[in-house]
């Protein structure tokens, strides 16, 4: 990585400071996986291919704004459903890798840290570990992330976030908890459907509901709390025979940040399409045959998926020299 910011430094002063993450399925090498096999209970997680101890069974979605799973019929004979439309679920024993990316104009994109996990592990878990390995590495935490709706938590917004510079994580906008939108006041109190602020009765600390420990409060109606002043819900919401709305979240900065930051700015566009370095750069080594390895562990794959980055980043290295001698 020292010597990419070396030879970096006079062409692209700010490498680094725009990252992308994604993830990339990688399918084991056991009979589950082939369909013309056999096997009984092929998609069962408690029986594990004898043909790899590591690999873990595992869901690929290809999510689509247009429509749901649960709510799409069949494909009819006439008048058929376009498959953009349509949200696919794939099952399969293996594994995952993730990679951090940036990338550079002219030149390519470079992986700055990757690890590879069971298929089983949500892509937020990768979060962390790769955040840790790419700043050091870097040497400093980039300021801007790119990263699609698997990634629509808290932390990683509150990650990006600083007093001292402008950075943010560039999320698409996620429904989360059966809410799209919220809004908030000038001192970050969440506003209810009337507009009234609502204040904090309570915060507790929460171990279930994210990968972190983590402080998470209680916001309840104004009109209730801390007593009741004798008014009505101004629009008669249907919650106020059973004491008002509430609103329960994370006490996270990251929390407004997801709902507050303009999608729609230029800053953010330009941030969000450095989600091309990892698209890329899984392209790339599904040509040198990350996807389909004939390995049977973790260890063996972990090992051939970090030869197949370090190969992707000396070409981009090469092209970097034969252009300036050129």
């Amino acid at each position: 990585m020292r010597l990419l910011q070396a030879e970096l430094a006079p062409l692209a002063p700010t490498f680094g400071q725009f990252i992308s993450l994604d993830t990339k399925h990688i399918i084991a090498w056991v009979k589950e996986n082939n369909p013309k096999a056999y096997v009984q209970e092929r998609h069962n997680p408690h029986r594990q291919p004898s043909g790899d101890p590591d690999c873990r069974l595992g869901a690929k979605r290809r999510r689509n704004l247009g429509a749901s799973a649960n709510n799409t019929p069949p494909t009819p004979n006439s008048n058929p459903i376009p498959a953009g439309s349509v949200t696919v679920t794939e099952f399969y024993w293996g594994y995952a890798s993730g990679i951090v990316a940036a990338k550079v104009p002219g030149y390519g994109e470079f992986v700055l840290a990757e690890l590879t996990q069971p298929f089983n592990k949500g892509d937020v878990t990768y979060f962390f570990p790769l955040m840790a390995d790419t700043e050091r590495r870097l040497g400093f935490r980039p300021h801007f992330g790119a990263f699609d709706c698997a990634f629509y938590a808290f932390y990683v917004y509150e990650h990006f976030h600083s007093e001292q510079h402008d950075g943010f994580a560039a999320i698409p906008l996620a429904e989360k908890g059966g809410y799209k939108n919220r809004s908030f006041d000038a001192t970050g109190l969440p506003l209810c459907q009337a507009g009234l602020a609502m204040p904090l009765k309570l915060t507790f600390t929460d171990r279930t509901r994210a990968i972190i420990k983590h402080r998470r409060g209680k916001h309840v109606c104004p009109l209730r709390f801390p007593k009741p002043d004798g008014n009505k819900c101004p629009i008669n919401h249907k919650r106020w025979a059973n004491g008002g709305c509430s609103a329960d979240m994370p006490t996270s900065i990251g929390t407004r940040i997801r709902y507050q930051l303009n999608r729609n700015s230029h800053a953010y566009k330009q941030a969000y399409k450095q989600r091309t370095a990892t698209e890329r750069i899984n392209a790339l080594a599904v040509e040198l045959g990350i996807e389909r390895p004939k390995l049977r562990n973790q260890q063996a794959i972990a090992n051939q998926n970090t030869l197949i980055y370090v190969l992707l980043n000396l070409r981009a290295l090469y092209r970097i020299r034969n252009r300036q001698q050129q």
